[in-house]
């Protein structure tokens, strides 16, 4: 299902990289101080090999999957969708519900598709909801644990810098004798902590957030789809039908 640019993370994105890079200008640390190879390995390396032995290997791919959903999420308008589900019932009402069957092809969603072959199969409408609330909740939570793999990274990132900013210090302790390594070492031991805290707060923890609103959305767009499909096997009236859908819009 296409949707459109989420014009506000792509924002998001662009001013935290200005956050983090034009504050490093600003604070006349400049460019370089925020690289380093070592703190990359330890954080970035180290945050991923825990998010991979904590997270099933299909979930963890279902999570890549729909981490591009934060710039184009899959969501239907709702006036969009509340106009088919009327259009569906009026077909149905005109034409019966093999009048319907041109429609399934015509889906993008499986879920919509599934949803309208059962009805014009004939299956009568407990039938239609048990399929359809188990389908729903079996996709809520397969999506939703994916997204929670971008919160774990966004846990481990943070601890994974303290680490990298630890073994920093080791290492400039071990150079006490020479103070011209000072410097230089201290600020690159705190580059794993900017590289952690960074990672964790403006991208990880706010791609999961946005991921379970994303998915919460579908989850009401296809409970309106399922009730919709309900009151179209019960023979409901098309205009009872869009009010007692529309409260779905809010």
């Amino acid at each position: 299902m296409a949707g459109r640019l989420d014009t506000l993370t792509s924002v998001g994105v662009g001013l935290a990289v200005v956050a983090i890079l034009g504050g490093s200008i600003l604070k006349g640390s400049g460019l370089a101080a925020l690289w380093n190879s070592a703190a990359f390995v330890i954080v970035v390396i180290g945050t991923f090999a825990a998010s991979l032995v904590q997270t099933p290997k299909e979930t963890f791919v279902r999570a890549w999957k729909i981490f591009p959903w934060i710039f184009k999420p899959p969501l239907e308008d709702g006036e969009q969708l509340l106009a088919r589900m009327v259009e569906w019932s009026e077909t149905a009402r005109k034409q019966g519900l093999l009048g319907l069957e041109p429609a399934i092809e015509q889906q993008e969603d499986p879920f919509s598709q599934r949803a309208l072959q059962m009805l014009v199969d004939g299956a009568e409408p407990e039938k239609i909801r048990e399929a359809l609330e188990v389908d729903l909740e079996a996709r809520e939570h397969a999506n939703t644990q994916s997204a929670k793999v971008f919160e774990g990274l966004g846990i481990y990132a943070p601890t994974l810098g303290i680490i990298g900013a630890v073994l920093g210090l080791i290492a400039v302790m071990q150079n006490l004798a020479d103070p011209s390594k000072l410097g230089p070492g201290i600020a690159a031991a705190f580059t794993a902590t900017i590289y952690g805290i960074g990672l964790a707060n403006l991208f990880f923890l706010p791609t999961a957030n946005k991921l379970k609103d994303i998915i919460k959305g579908q989850t009401r767009s296809k409970e309106m789809v399922l009730e919709g499909i309900i009151a179209i096997a019960e023979g409901e009236n098309p205009r009872n039908l869009e009010s007692r859908l529309r409260g779905f819009l809010g």
